[in-house]
Order: C-alpha cells, then structure tokens, then sequence
C-alpha cells in the first residue's frame, strides 16, 4: 500500500456528534482531541510524513465566546499534557497561522512545545490554528512586498508565495480528508491544495480513529494523479 507523504485533515463534526448524544458541543471538542491523538499515533505507524490539522480557523472567533474560551483552554491544556508523548514518540511539531493574535501565555507554551519538539525526525505535525487559507496569502504577498522595498523588482512569481507562505518547509498534501460530510474547502490550504486528492466521509470527527484513516488512504491508493496530464502520459 502506498502511503501519502502529507495527509492534511480538516476536522469537522465536533458539536454534531454531541448533539446527536444530547451533550453540550465542548462533550464533542474533548473527544475530538483524543481522535487527533489516535490519529498522530497511526499516521507515525504507517509512514506518513506531514500530518496537518485544522484546529482552530480565523472564522472561528465568531462561535460563541464561552466556545472559544474553551477551545482555548482545550488547546493549552493539551499542549502540556502531550508534548512529553510526542517527545517520546519522536514527533516534530509547529503551529501555524496568525499565532500572535493569542494570549502571550498561549503563545509561550507553542513556542516552548515547537523548540521542545524541533530536533525530532519522525512525524511532522502541523496544528493550523488562527489559520485562514486567505490570510496565509495576504500574510506571504505582504511579506514579499516588505522585503522588496528596496529593490527595484515588481513581478510577484509562484515561487515567491510559495516561499512565503506559513508551510514554507513542508510538501503540498497529497491527500485532504474531511470528516462530517461537508462538501466544501473552509478556507483550508487554498494554494497547497491545488493538486491534492480529496477523500470526504460522512463520520464525525469523534468518531474518526484507527481504520477511519486506513479506509482513506486506500481510497488514495485507487487514485490516479495526473497533475494535468494524460492516462497515457503516466505510462
């Protein structure tokens, strides 16, 4: 079996899975986290390399502040419960997007996690939070324009986004999964995405373990990529 070298996962479903149990939607946020863990550990096992999770979006500042003040609270707390494991575990970790919009307090545990974790070669685990697709090219272009102030230069390239955007270091996804059968990109990884494959499954994220993650990587095994060529090409 082929296995993709970056699996990017929107992580969608949270408050529906707690309704559906007649729960609170934070009931569906705890569980969520401990699907993310799961998924971490069987993504190390099988051999992907890049694993990048859609945890907190700039949209969603908008929910409901007692929401966003746990999800908050949800992410400092697992950060210091789990770096010792993905230590251990040999994963390297980043978080990405607009980070200095959180509490310095929230900023100092990433911070403090990522140096933790950057010496490690296994599992890269980028965590998307703040992130916007949107904001992540305003943020490169202004970048370039920044660094061109002096120069006479005026055409702006792909390879200059691509140089400036949040995941600079790291291979466009192969594959994009999304959980709870929405059929839309949220604003997620709108360059990166361009050519990846796209595996969209009806299971709310709480519920998406082990053989959930299986099941989509063999659907990618049945995919041709094309990156816009022909069949025969290929041959």
């Amino acid at each position: 079996m082929e296995v993709p070298q970056h699996v990017a996962i929107i992580m969608d479903g949270n408050g529906r899975w707690a309704k559906k149990r007649g729960l609170p939607r934070i009931a569906g946020h705890k569980v969520g986290a401990d699907s993310l863990k799961e998924i971490v550990k069987v993504a190390a096992e099988v051999g992907i390399k890049y694993l990048t999770v859609y945890a907190f979006s700039t949209e969603n500042w908008k929910r409901p502040k007692d929401e966003v003040s746990f999800l908050m609270g949800l992410l400092a707390e697992s950060i210091e419960r789990e770096v010792d494991s993905l230590n251990k575990n040999n994963v390297k970790l980043r978080f990405l997007g607009r980070l200095r919009e959180f509490s310095e307090e929230l900023q100092s545990k990433m911070e403090a996690s990522m140096a933790k974790l950057q010496k490690n070669t296994g599992l890269n685990l980028n965590v998307m939070v703040n992130y916007g697709g949107r904001a992540e090219i305003v943020d490169a272009v202004n970048e370039i324009i920044e660094g061109r102030e002096q120069r006479a230069e005026r055409r702006i390239g792909e390879e200059d986004i691509q140089g400036h955007l949040y995941t600079r270091e790291i291979p466009d996804p192969d594959l994009l999964i999304r959980t709870a059968n929405e059929m839309r990109i949220s604003n997620f990884l709108l360059w990166q995405i361009a050519y990846s494959e796209i595996y969209v499954t009806d299971v709310f994220w709480p519920d998406f373990r082990r053989n959930e993650l299986l099941k989509a990587v063999e659907s990618y095994n049945k995919r041709e990529r094309r990156f816009g060529k022909t069949s025969e090409q290929l041959k």
